[in-house]
């Protein structure tokens, strides 16, 4: 081998495995001290996108559990009110029992009135429960009601499918054809809820009178009639809902439907009640069992535009549950009027209205408090799958970049060892090049 002193190459070539070994063990030293075999995408450019991309999966999914866990909140504090509601409405048919009964006078009934009256009122502080300064279920927060609003609609399916608005009364019969039992010498008594109004008429005798006419006498107001008749036979239309879709009868039969003329909470019926009286006195329980046997099927709103709540529960846009809160104010449950005066216990025929406008609107209230449930149910199912979810990424993107300690250990080791002895080499190559020296003296 020649020797030569201007480009000494065995330095060289071990200077340059040092520079590697000095490289790879700043990786394997990096690596062991992070716990991450990829610190940076020249560590593995693939490697680093996809796990970077299931670290924002990550943060999304952690997020999206505490927006369920807020949600949940927020649905509870309206569960809350809305049991609270519950709770009075039960009271209060309670005390309109009680004073539907003639062993009270009138003070007795005077005195039921007051308990309603603050009961009612309760009702509208319940209404004004809120979470984070939003109030819940005073219908600020409703889903969306097209223009005009949506008209009471109370609907009966006990009578006979046949039944049309032009039947006698006499003839009217039950579900199964079974005749009503109505006589022409008979009267009924019909007692409306209008505007949180209690207002009884007298169909006296039934005569040859037909059902519209029946119907016609719950007017409260003959000149401007709040409600109508609505029997078409063959059809099982019942009206429109709050985005103007056709309700139609669960059975598909012809039903017997009591709608109010206008729509809007201003002009919603709250209840109807029939009261069959015999001509020697005594009343006619089986047509007073099937003449009541309404539910209210649509519920009066006004127009209102979408404020519903929106829960973001996904990692993606519009991956969401929306609820909307109905309005549980006393006067939205026809328990009101617009003036503020509650509804009528004083007499026994107000009192008995009483009872079917206390179960109206506790109807109201559990459908909410049962939409509540159900999303609230959801939140659950839904928190437990983002957990999982969340999980499983984690324990992917795990093994995309943690690095496994024993063997970057073993990396580090070997990388040290090679690197401290490329260090030796490299003096021991500095030093071979000093030789040439003798053959200068």
């Amino acid at each position: 081998m020649a020797m030569i002193i201007k480009n000494n190459m065995p330095a060289k070539n071990t200077l340059n495995q040092l520079d590697k070994n000095d490289k790879a063990l700043a990786k394997s030293l990096k690596k062991v001290a992070s716990g991450m075999k990829i610190n940076s995408a020249a560590d593995d450019a693939s490697g680093y996108a996809i796990s970077e991309k299931m670290r924002v999966q990550i943060q999304g999914l952690d997020q999206d559990y505490d927006n369920t866990q807020t949600g949940a909140s927020l649905l509870k504090v309206a569960s809350g009110g809305l049991q609270s509601s519950v709770d009075v409405l039960r009271t209060l048919k309670q005390k309109a029992i009680d004073a539907a009964n003639d062993t009270n006078t009138d003070a007795d009934r005077a005195t039921i009135q007051k308990e309603i009256d603050q009961a009612i009122d309760q009702l509208d502080e319940n209404a004004e429960v809120t979470y984070n300064g939003k109030t819940l279920i005073d219908g600020s927060h409703n889903n969306e009601v097209y223009q005009p609003g949506t008209r009471t609609t109370f609907t009966n399916e006990s009578l006979d499918p046949a039944t049309s608005s032009l039947d006698a009364i006499t003839d009217l019969k039950d579900f199964a054809g079974r005749s009503l039992g109505i006589m022409s010498d008979s009267k009924i008594e019909i007692s409306t809820v209008y505007q949180g109004r209690t207002v009884t008429r007298t169909l006296d005798p039934v005569g040859t009178e037909v059902l519209a006419d029946m119907i016609n006498h719950a007017r409260p107001v003959p000149a401007t009639p709040p409600a109508m008749v609505s029997i078409i036979g063959g059809n099982d239309y019942i009206g429109l809902d709050r985005v103007n879709n056709e309700v139609r009868t669960a059975s598909g039969n012809v039903a017997m439907n009591i709608t109010a003329a206008d729509a809007g909470v201003d002009h919603q019926l709250s209840g109807v009640t029939f009261k069959v009286v015999n001509s020697n006195g005594t009343l006619n329980r089986t047509a007073n069992d099937v003449l009541n046997n309404f539910s209210e099927t649509i519920r009066a709103q006004d127009p209102s535009p979408d404020n519903a709540f929106v829960f973001h529960i996904g990692t993606k846009a519009n991956q969401s549950l929306k609820i909307g809160f109905e309005d549980m104010r006393s006067y939205a449950l026809g328990l009101r009027t617009a003036a503020g005066k509650t509804i009528s216990v004083l007499t026994q025929q107000d009192a008995s209205a009483a009872i079917n406008v206390f179960d109206n609107a506790l109807a109201k209230v559990l459908n909410q408090q049962t939409e509540v449930g159900s999303v609230l149910s959801r939140m659950d199912y839904t928190g437990d799958n983002i957990t999982t979810a969340s999980e499983n990424t984690q324990a992917s993107e795990s093994v995309i970049r943690d690095a496994d300690m024993a063997k970057e250990m073993t990396a580090y080791t070997k990388n040290n060892v090679l690197k401290q002895a490329s260090q030796s080499m490299l003096a021991q190559a500095n030093q071979n090049s000093s030789s040439v020296l003798s053959l200068l003296q």
